[in-house]
């Protein structure tokens, strides 16, 4: 009765700690930390993880804006983080939009470093 409120494109999906640190380890996904550089520079980043802070995913991770970050493809799947999930949220977003097929919102760094992730300090 109501099928016109379902969306019948992909959609941004959780993905516990465990399954992201798992799937990053066997290099099954791209890990993506959205978060400005002072909060790198704070706590660290997901190991292995590629920088692209939120004001700079429009022209960084647009397949058709220009050169993607090495490792990263509109078929491969993503997971992105911040701080709480806000900011990978709108993110994530963006890239369903830009046409990436499998897109994951880990949710904050926190989950993270305690689902037992490997940090990496820059």
């Amino acid at each position: 009765m109501f099928n016109f409120l379902k969306s019948s494109g992909p959609r941004v999906q959780p993905i516990a700690p465990a399954d992201a640190i798992a799937r990053a380890a066997r290099g099954e996904l791209t890990l993506i930390d959205v978060r400005d550089i002072s909060e790198l520079k704070s706590s660290g980043k997901a190991a292995g993880a590629l920088h692209v802070p939120l004001a700079t995913v429009q022209t960084r991770l647009n397949p058709k804006a220009g050169e993607l970050p090495a490792g990263l493809a509109p078929d491969r799947p993503v997971c992105l983080y911040c701080a709480a999930g806000g900011r990978s949220a709108m993110a994530a977003e963006a890239l369903l939009a830009f046409g990436y097929a499998e897109v994951y919102n880990l949710g904050g760094f926190g989950a993270w470093v305690s689902g037992g992730g490997q940090v990496e300090r820059i």
